[in-house]
């Protein structure tokens, strides 16, 4: 059946021969299986079930009635058809919540807050609704789920720098880092600690509250703590490996006073180290 692909018999017919049109269904069937496999509703839909009050999630479940509050918050360029299929999945179960989405996105939500920020630059909107996503940590309790909506981009879309650093500092060695040939791994290493929501943070906010990540990879090998720079999951890295890589791409002494100053704190442990295993 095809749900994506909407001119599928016009395709077909465009086919010169009989073996032309077959190949061409073939072609399409593999296509339309290829764009469900990565499409973010469809994947929300496949992994999660609900069968009365019982959620079921790729094997893990929850029972619904023993949480007083079920919030949902995130960000990332997928985050907003996740926000949609989530809402499909759970309805009114859901309290309440915000994504950061890029701007100009196109979803609809009915309780799911989608909160536009920018990207691939981070920007005071994105700051904005990442607040108001610790601000619904921070209130969740132990009989409370908070659900995360985690996808590729939300490094950028749920940017909140550590106290001393400006959005302006951080856009320069975000842009720096960019323009320099960075992996996505090292640039998520430097902005885990100048953030006071990546690298777990946002995870330690919400304990003793039951956390659900559900998230979309766009990082080789899929490591969850690289992954929109992992504020659900424990961090790898540390203030020091933040300096080497801003050594290594000679922007060390390029970089902001102010990114210097909390680097160098953290790496003597005069300010907290990301949350760890």
């Amino acid at each position: 059946m095809f749900d994506v692909i909407k001119n599928v018999e016009q395709l077909i017919q465009n086919g010169q021969t009989q073996a032309d049109k077959k190949a061409r269904r073939q072609a399409l069937k593999g296509l339309e299986a290829a764009v469900k496999a990565v499409d973010p509703k469809h994947l929300i839909k496949s992994k999660m079930l609900l069968k009365g009050s019982i959620l079921h999630v790729n094997g893990y479940t929850f029972d619904l009635k023993k949480f007083k509050n079920i919030y949902v918050v995130g960000g990332g360029k997928a985050s907003g058809s996740m926000a949609e299929a989530l809402e499909a999945v759970l309805g009114e179960k859901i309290t309440g919540g915000l994504v950061n989405v890029p701007r100009g996105s196109k979803n609809k939500t009915a309780i799911i807050r989608l909160h536009e920020a920018s990207h691939p630059i981070p920007d005071n909107s994105g700051v904005e609704g990442t607040r108001r996503m610790l601000e619904i940590a921070e209130k969740a309790e132990e009989n409370d789920l908070m659900i995360c909506l985690i996808s590729g981009g939300g490094s950028s879309l749920m940017p909140l720098p550590k106290d001393g650093v400006t959005m302006e500092d951080k856009r320069k060695i975000t842009e720096a880092l960019l323009k320099c040939g960075a992996t996505i791994n090292e640039i998520n290493t430097v902005r885990k600690h100048i953030s006071d929501f990546k690298g777990g943070w946002l995870a330690k906010k919400a304990y003793p509250a039951t956390v659900l990540n559900l998230i979309l990879s766009d990082v080789l090998g899929d490591p969850l703590d690289f992954i929109a720079s992992g504020p659900t999951v424990p961090d790898s890295t540390t203030f020091g490996d933040a300096i080497k890589v801003l050594k290594k791409y000679g922007l060390w002494d390029k970089a902001p006073e102010s990114i210097k100053k909390v680097l160098l704190n953290g790496d003597k442990g005069l300010i907290p180290e990301t949350p760890k295993v």
